[in-house]
């Protein structure tokens, strides 16, 4: 197999930008420069060796050298000479080897299932596979990601760069899932277990944290907040285009959050009235079997719930986008009005003015592609 250069720390192991913009400083010159000529090509296409010089305001021969390495390494190929009508003997066009790698992402924030996929570099879905997780806690849980990730890489047909794992609960930046509740996870180091098993590049984030990365494309804002509901609920971050992890690594965990002082549903962290209890989709689908007739009352309580949580972060960030990324038929309608009809209520009008709350158009496989992403800007820094 071939193997690939780590090229960075994970992507969420400090907060740095997603992707490569100008020149650094000379002591982190050469790999910031590498992920610059890569991030080039991906996100452009093909071009020449002068084409990249002029994009990036690096030299023809800094950019000929780094070629000439990335060549080497199999993670650029020549395509053949431009058609030019110009004078002179036409330039040679290179682009990413995008057919050359393959990644492995997981889902594991599913409240039946943990899913995974093989992507290709550009997050396309190759292959797919699911494990059902029959209320699996503890080692049984962890045995089948194992379980899951094996199946994966036999459905690989070239050469895997990493794998990307969208976990549920509080994930440091070395992998190690520090708190997990619902399953029943307590400084699981799945990361370095995973890569153990595998020999391979392995990266681990927080489910939300994985799902932004995916929504966070070309046109995105600079500010963006993700809600992700599912098993459970959690937020994702991104500040001038750069991840939001907070210091305990739980920033976005706004599931635990109690929301107002009436009490409420009993969460399984043991608190009364989390969001979580709320707003997690199998609290909300148990209600719905109760009491159908009240589905819209149901709902629009949960979607106000999400809004009064919301509402602070969403004030003292100034954000212009919010996405929902969980089930449209729960989240859609009644909930998705209510949450809005919240934060205007509860933010100044003349700065929400321009507020969006929209659902992802992701899908369910926003976790999966996030975790493509989080695996080449953690393997080639770029996205």
């Amino acid at each position: 197999m071939l193997t690939v250069p780590f090229a960075g720390a994970p992507i969420f192991t400090r907060s740095r930008a997603l992707r490569p913009t100008g020149k650094v400083l000379p002591e982190h010159a050469r790999s910031h420069n590498r992920a610059l000529v890569l991030q080039t090509l991906y996100s452009s296409g093909a071009q020449s060796r002068a084409d990249i010089a002029r994009e990036t305001g690096l030299t023809r021969v800094t950019v000929s050298d780094l070629v000439a390495e990335l060549i080497s390494e199999g993670l650029v190929v020549e395509l053949g000479q431009r058609e030019d009508a110009r004078p002179g003997k036409p330039a040679t066009l290179i682009d990413v080897a995008r057919d050359a790698f393959q990644i492995i992402g997981l889902d594991l924030s599913e409240h039946e299932v943990f899913r995974g996929a093989v992507t290709a570099l550009d997050g396309t879905i190759a292959r797919r596979a699911e494990l059902a997780r029959d209320d699996a806690t503890g080692e049984d849980a962890a045995r089948l990601v194992e379980t899951l990730v094996d199946r994966l890489l036999a459905l690989a047909t070239i050469p895997v760069l990493g794998i990307g794992v969208g976990s549920p609960g509080v994930v440091d930046p070395l992998g190690v899932v520090r708190s997990a509740p619902n399953l029943g996870w307590v400084d699981l180091p799945l990361q370095e277990r995973l890569a153990a098993r595998t020999d391979l590049p392995v990266h681990v984030a927080n489910d939300a944290n994985v799902a932004i990365l995916a929504e966070h494309g070309e046109t995105a804002p600079g500010e963006l907040l993700l809600v992700k509901v599912g098993h459970g609920v959690g937020a994702g971050l991104i500040v001038g285009g750069r991840p939001v992890i907070g210091g305990g690594f739980a920033a976005g965990e706004i599931g635990h959050v109690v929301v107002g002082t009436d009490g409420g549903p009993r969460c399984a962290c043991g608190k009364d009235g989390c969001l979580e209890a709320w707003v997690a989709e199998p609290r909300l689908r148990a209600q719905l079997d109760e009491a159908a007739a009240e589905r819209d009352v149901i709902l629009r309580e949960a979607g106000r719930r999400l809004g009064i949580v919301l509402a602070p972060v969403v004030g003292a960030l100034n954000l212009t986008e919010v996405v929902l990324s969980g089930p449209a038929d729960l989240l859609d309608g009644a909930f998705h009005e209510a949450t809005v009809d919240t934060l205007r209520k509860r933010t100044m009008a003349e700065l929400n003015r321009d507020l969006r709350l929209r659902m992802s158009e992701q899908a369910e496989d926003i976790v999966l592609r996030g975790a493509a992403v989080m695996v080449l800007s953690g393997q080639l820094g770029v996205s």
